[in-house]
């Protein structure tokens, strides 16, 4: 005897609402298997549940989308601090800049070794104190870094920045709509589960084969155990 099992997917719930609703709608009233009342609960949980998923995979798309873009500008940005940084230790190294300018950029404690940019919040962190320090070594009187300078550091930082917020808003409402649908699908099942119900019990004295199939019409999923698979 094969055995039912919810839908597992969101997809999947939405189609077997889908289904019922459906199966119902092509079916004289009289011989409909499923109340009145769940019936029409299913209709208003489907137009729901399918608004919200919708919602979510908008969002979630325009996230993985914006993400694309976002990482070319992590990747510039990273690129730049750590050759900024890389030319400062050579000026250093040469005499060039006082060693003792490095507590300005809060590198005194590097030892001479690019800090960590393997994050995002790295990324932002070291590039407030290296913009921050190449700003009041030259406020001080000292001769600008060229190549790369600190205006096209600010630049690509200032863009890695921007998308890294815009990212943080992306994420926070794929995360609500996420939220809304993990809440709702508790309430799906539950509706579903009520419809598989009925349909079982209303075709219950019904030959197997034609139980089975009468309810796979209301978008009942029956599965087979290992070694099963003919209907008696």
């Amino acid at each position: 005897m094969p055995y039912r099992r919810l839908p597992n997917t969101d997809i999947a719930r939405i189609r077997a609402l889908k289904t019922a609703i459906e199966k119902c709608s092509n079916t004289d009233f009289q011989e409909v298997a499923i109340e009145m009342k769940t019936l029409q609960k299913a209709k208003n949980v489907l137009v729901q549940f399918e608004r919200v998923y919708n919602q979510y995979q908008q969002a979630f798309d325009t996230q993985v989308k914006a993400n694309i873009l976002f990482q070319q500008k992590v990747k510039n940005a990273r690129m730049y601090l750590s050759h900024f940084v890389q030319v400062l230790y050579m000026c250093i190294i040469r005499s060039e800049i006082k060693s003792e300018y490095l507590e300005l950029y809060g590198l005194e404690n590097q030892n001479m070794i690019v800090p960590d940019l393997a994050s995002n919040e790295l990324i932002l962190e070291w590039g407030e104190k290296i913009i921050k320090g190449e700003e009041s070594r030259i406020a001080k009187g000292g001769v600008p870094i060229f190549n790369p300078t600190i205006a096209k550091v600010k630049v690509m930082f200032s863009l890695f920045k921007e998308g890294y917020q815009t990212q943080k808003i992306h994420q926070k409402a794929t995360s609500r709509l996420q939220n809304q649908i993990t809440e709702a699908r508790e309430n799906v099942d539950k509706i579903i589960f009520d419809i598989w119900e009925q349909v079982e019990r209303k075709n219950k004295d019904l030959p197997l084969s034609t139980r089975l199939e009468r309810n796979r019409e209301y978008g009942v999923v029956y599965y087979y155990r290992k070694g099963e698979t003919v209907e008696e």
